[in-house]
């Protein structure tokens, strides 16, 4: 989500960084890509590193935050401290709207992503676009994810009261019908437990702050266990 008159869209904190970060996480995985296809044949494919990619908007790219307390990094950090071995891309764009990922895909999640948190909606609800569009993107999107054989993290967002009981009530139901068609780990809803509370939102009351994503983290973490299971499982069959 990115308030009028705020930066434009960006990954992560800064404008410029976006190739750089994009670079990086593809690099990063068709290293580790490379890897594997040169490890011993006897090695367990069920306990190389899950390789994720965070694919969202600002919610995910730590909007007004240092790199290291964004979502991205809080929960492999997270993952970390349980021993799970996993590495998360932040593949979040400040102001992006569903549609926007949709066509940032390709280049977004890179070949050798094992999953993906998916976050969007929280532009479309603010910019009151049509449920039907914000539905058809995510679709679109699953569909894409599904075809390569990447799992999903169904990451959930609602619209906000004053969008009227009417938008709000189809807006909401986008998430779990996507959730339910396409079989995928569902989380809700992604600000749980922050949402308008001073304490854990930055000054526009839209982002969390550094305490706020510990909260979202510690919150959605059983999920991303959920989806990591799900790749092992996938790897060991």
């Amino acid at each position: 989500m990115l308030p009028r008159g705020s930066r434009p869209r960006s990954y992560g904190t800064f404008t410029r960084r976006v190739q750089r970060l994009a670079g990086l996480a593809i690099a990063t995985l068709f290293s580790a890509t490379l890897f594997w296809a040169l490890a011993p044949a006897g090695a367990n494919a069920a306990d190389r590193p899950v390789h994720i990619v965070a694919f969202g908007d600002s919610l995910t790219a730590g909007y007004g935050l240092a790199e290291q307390a964004a979502f991205p990094a809080r929960l492999a950090s997270a993952l970390k401290a349980k021993g799970i071995s996993a590495t998360i891309a932040n593949a979040g764009v400040s102001g992006d709207t569903a549609s926007g990922g949709l066509s940032r895909l390709d280049w977004s999640v890179p070949e050798g992503t094992d999953a993906v948190i998916l976050e969007f909606g929280g532009n479309d609800a603010l910019r009151g676009m049509d449920p039907a569009v914000t539905k058809a993107a995510l679709n679109a999107i699953l569909k894409k994810l599904q075809e390569r054989h990447i799992a999903v993290l169904l990451a959930g967002m609602k619209a906000p009261p004053n969008m009227g009981p009417d938008y709000v009530r189809a807006f909401n139901a986008i998430f779990p019908s996507l959730a339910a068609s396409h079989s995928v780990v569902y989380y809700p809803f992604f600000l749980d437990g922050i949402v308008g509370n001073a304490n854990f939102n930055l000054f526009d009351g839209l982002h969390p702050n550094p305490a706020g994503v510990d909260i979202i983290v510690a919150r959605i973490l059983p999920q991303v266990e959920k989806l990591i299971a799900r790749v092992r499982a996938t790897r060991g069959s």
